[in-house]
This record gives structure tokens, sequence and C-alpha cells, in this order.
């Protein structure tokens, strides 16, 4: 009897033994597949550069495209030291209070995941303040450019962040807490990009031209190469599937519908431009067309894994209308983003985190949930806006934030960078330094 009941227990303690190795291998083959899928997700969200770089660099005139895709570049080295320095730990460190991380500066010595996250979050940040770029080309001194991409990813794009997406390390965000949806970042990330680009475009005024001081008449200046922003505007919807999907942070089946959604809109944004163009009896332009495809998936991007298929079409159709009647809004105000950045990441990103609370799957039009949503819309624009505003300020009064009108003329390219991007079209260009 007790020889029975003595090898009954050595095989539960092998069993044990067993489940235990299983448990413990399953784990590590889950990390494993949640780090690819993080990692290859940014390196998805960093190839969204370039396609800012095209993009930008082909609304504007051949003049300034060296110094577009320079920023573009910079703002990424820039900003992904200044997060690891500093914003990571103010957006994911610990948040006792609901408003400020408060740990894990200069990220070192912690789990591999750790590691991973950050990376991502790198990239996301990285595509906040590149957002900027394009709305004050043409115009803007490089180095004052790259001292406000600092100030906006090292403290206003985290503090933000961190209402909504902190206490990775404990507590949590008094946005979060009310249960405010924004999974991606429509508004975390593009709204707060947004912003800041309107309170840059306020400070630095229209391009020279651009608009009749005598008869208030709108002036286009159109871009130098359309076939750059139709290839920006791919390469964004290709990033734009590890912005959301990779949000997850797993490799889950929830991959799936975030993706279609994600597709959808963005088609859906596209054709909201044509047919809003259409009804106002304007021109179908590419850029409106591209533009439109980017709001749909600006909009998308905070209820990309709540809703169901059909109403991302609806999201993503009224972003693509909102992109282009957002853009006319602004020309009428007198104010010159080049790229149309206010509208299509600040008005279409408000529009999609008010519609991820709209068309919650199995919880539709729920009034409390829309009134937390228009809480954070706000406490964004609250935040964002003014802080920007006296960054800019303080720039142009301490270093100048705007070339000379000469430079402008001669394009930056050449002003800031000594260089051209297209020198057999510029022998005749005079280089010089002020």
């Amino acid at each position: 009897m007790w020889r029975l009941m003595y090898r009954l227990l050595i095989a539960a303690s092998m069993c044990m033994v067993v489940t235990t190795a299983q448990a413990e291998e399953a784990m590590t083959s889950a990390l494993a597949a949640n780090t690819v899928w993080v990692v290859v997700s940014a390196a998805l969200v960093f190839f969204m550069q370039a396609g800012f770089a095209l993009l930008e660099s082909g609304m504007s005139r051949a003049k300034n495209s060296v110094n577009v895709m320079m920023k573009n570049y910079m703002d990424v080295c820039l900003g992904s030291l200044l997060f690891w320095l500093v914003g990571y730990g103010l957006m994911f460190g610990s948040n006792t209070s609901g408003f400020i991380g408060t740990s894990h500066f200069m990220l070192s010595g912690v789990e591999s995941w750790d590691y991973t996250v950050l990376l991502f979050q790198t990239m996301f940040a990285a595509t906040a303040v590149t957002i900027c770029s394009g709305a004050m080309a043409e115009r803007t001194r490089y180095e004052a450019y790259l001292v406000a991409a600092a100030v906006i990813v090292a403290f206003i794009y985290p503090v933000f962040g961190s209402w909504v997406w902190g206490g990775l390390y404990g507590g949590s965000g008094w946005l979060a807490d009310m249960g405010f949806i924004d999974f991606a970042g429509s508004t975390v990330v593009h709204s707060v990009g947004a912003w800041c680009a309107l309170a840059g475009v306020l400070v630095l005024g229209p391009r020279t031209g651009r608009f009749s001081r005598d008869t208030g008449e709108v002036r286009s200046i159109p871009g130098h190469n359309l076939s750059l922003v139709a290839l920006g505007g791919f390469i964004l919807w290709l990033g734009w599937f590890g912005f959301n999907g990779g949000s997850t942070l797993e490799a889950s089946a929830d991959i799936g519908v975030i993706a279609l959604n994600t597709q959808l809109s963005a088609a859906a944004g596209a054709l909201g431009a044509l047919m809003f163009s259409r009804l106002l009896r304007v021109p179908i332009l590419l850029t409106a067309t591209v533009n439109g495809s980017i709001a749909g998936l600006v909009g998308i991007t905070a209820g990309c894994a709540v809703m169901e298929p059909v109403w991302a079409i609806v999201t993503g159709l009224i972003a693509g209308v909102i992109a282009v009647a957002g853009a006319q809004f602004m020309e009428r105000l007198g104010l010159d983003d080049v790229v149309g950045a206010v509208p299509v990441h600040g008005f279409a990103g408000a529009w999609g985190t008010l519609a991820a609370g709209l068309f919650v799957a199995g919880d539709m039009f729920n009034t409390q949930q829309i009134a937390v949503q228009l809480v954070g819309i706000v406490a964004a624009f609250v935040w964002t806006f003014p802080l920007a505003l006296v960054t800019f300020l303080v720039i142009k009064a301490s270093m100048g934030l705007r070339v000379s009108t000469a430079e402008e003329q001669q394009g930056l390219d050449v002003s800031e960078h000594y260089e051209v991007a297209y020198p057999e079209f510029h022998k005749d260009v005079t280089y010089f330094r002020q």
C-alpha cells in the first residue's frame, strides 16, 4: 500500500515538473512571438518617416526639398535620443498622480520586453513631431525647427501621452481612468502633433505670396513632384498596419480586424475626399485624394480595435470629407499649412477619437463614453496648443523662427544647407549665407 502511494506521488511530481516546463516553454515562445511582431511593427512605423519625407517634399517647391528631407531625417534622430533620455519616463514611468511619469528615464538594466516597448513607442514619438515639419515648410529656420521638435518630443507629447497610456510601471493616467478610448493614437499622436503644427503656422505666418494683402485672394503654390506625394501616401498606408496592428503589443488574433479596419477606413477616406470635391465642383486633386486616405488612417487609429468594419468605413468616409473641408477652412482663415497637416491629423484625429466612442461594438452611441471622448479631445488641445504656441514665440524672440524674405525666395536648400536637390536645374544659383 505504501509502495503504491509512493509510486503515485512520484508520478504526480513528474507530471507537475513536465507541466511547469511546458508552461514556461509556452510563455517563452509567446514572448518571442510578441517581440518579433512588435519589432516588425516598429520597423513599419519607422518606414512611415520615409513616407512623410516624400509626401512633404513633393508638396513643397524644388528649392526647399532638401530642407524638408533634412527636417524629417533629423527629427527622428533627435527624437529617438530625447525620448530614451526623458520622454519615455514622463510618458510610461510610474504615474501615481495620473498626470506624469516619474521613473524609467534613460532606460537600462530592465527586462528585454521593456526595450521592445521603448523601441515601438519611440517611433510614435517621432511621428508626432514630424507632423509639424510639413505644415511649417518652406519658411522655417532649420535650427529653430529642431529646437521646437526637441521640446515637443521631450515634454509636450509624452506628458499628454501619460494621461492616456501612462502607468506602465504603476499607476495610470487620469483620462485612462475615465475610460478614454484611443487605441493607437488619433489624439495622443496625431492631434497632438497637429495642434503643435497649428501653433507653428500661426507664429510663422504664410509663405510670401500665398495670400494677397489687398484682395485676400488665395494663391496656389503647387508642389514640385506629385509622384513623390503618391509614393509617400502609399508608404504611409503600409506603415499604418504596423502603427495600428503593433499597438496590440502582442501577436494576437485581434490583429486581423485591426488591419482590415485600417485598410477600409483609408480607402473610404480617399473616396470621401473625391466625392466631397465633386460635390463642391472643385478639381479632384491628387494631393486632396492622398490626404483623404491619410485622414481615413488617422481617423480609424483611435477605434480600430473596437469597431465593426462597416463603422470603420463610415469613420474613414467622414474623415476624408473633413480633410478637404478643413483645408478650405484653413485657407479662409489665412493660415498656410503646406501639406494640410492640421486638417488631416488634427481635425480628422479629433473626429476619429469621437468616432471611437460613437461606434464601440456592442455599446454604440453610449452618451457617457461620448462625453469622455470629448473631454479627451478638448484636454489634448488645451494642453498642447498653448504650450506649443509659447515654445514657438520664445524661439521667435530668442533665435528667430522664420528665414528672411531673400532666403525664402532663394530657397532653404541653399540658405540653410548650402546644397540643392536638383543641381542640373540650378546651375546659376548663388550660394550665400547671411
